[in-house]
């Protein structure tokens, strides 16, 4: 059994204060915040899906996925707060005794590895599954892939 971990705070910026690996993921998370608030949700959506899929991603989307990915940014600013703001103690991911899938594209952003960084170590049952060269957007980008890891993961654990 682990030592309990006693450190209450935000997985990354807590343990590490900025500058840290989650700085590259302030930008344009506070900049997809700023363009719903001011209304403009195909901003928000391209600050986004930009960090995430590389410049330029945004316009390259299909006009007919466009609508669908703009109203799942919506919530951009619930993720604002979850991820600079909110007090989670790292020992809540510790006590999750369940079988946990970690996918993680290694040509993620910093901020995506970093946080892997701080949550494998502490996740008593994680299977982490690299994909080599792809990004975080793995699961959209390269959907056998990422579907097949979860089939047999799910396999795995049933």
């Amino acid at each position: 059994m682990r030592a309990p971990l006693r450190r209450r705070a935000l997985v990354l910026t807590g343990r590490h204060p900025p500058p840290n690996g989650a700085d590259g993921l302030r930008d344009p998370v506070s900049a997809a915040a700023s363009a719903l608030e001011q209304g403009d949700q195909d901003a928000a959506a391209r600050h986004f899906i930009d960090f995430w899929m590389g410049s330029g991603s945004w316009a390259a989307t299909p006009p007919l996925r466009n609508p669908a990915i703009a109203d799942t940014v919506a919530n951009v600013r619930r993720w604002k707060h979850a991820l600079f703001a909110a007090q989670t103690p790292l020992e809540a991911f510790a006590a999750l005794d369940m079988p946990i899938l970690y996918m993680l594209g290694e040509a993620s952003p910093e901020s995506a590895h970093a946080v892997a960084r701080e949550l494998v170590p502490v996740l008593p049952r994680v299977t982490v599954v690299r994909f080599a060269g792809l990004g975080h957007m793995a699961p959209v980008t390269h959907s056998e892939i990422a579907n097949a890891e979860i089939e047999r993961f799910l396999g795995e654990v049933q």
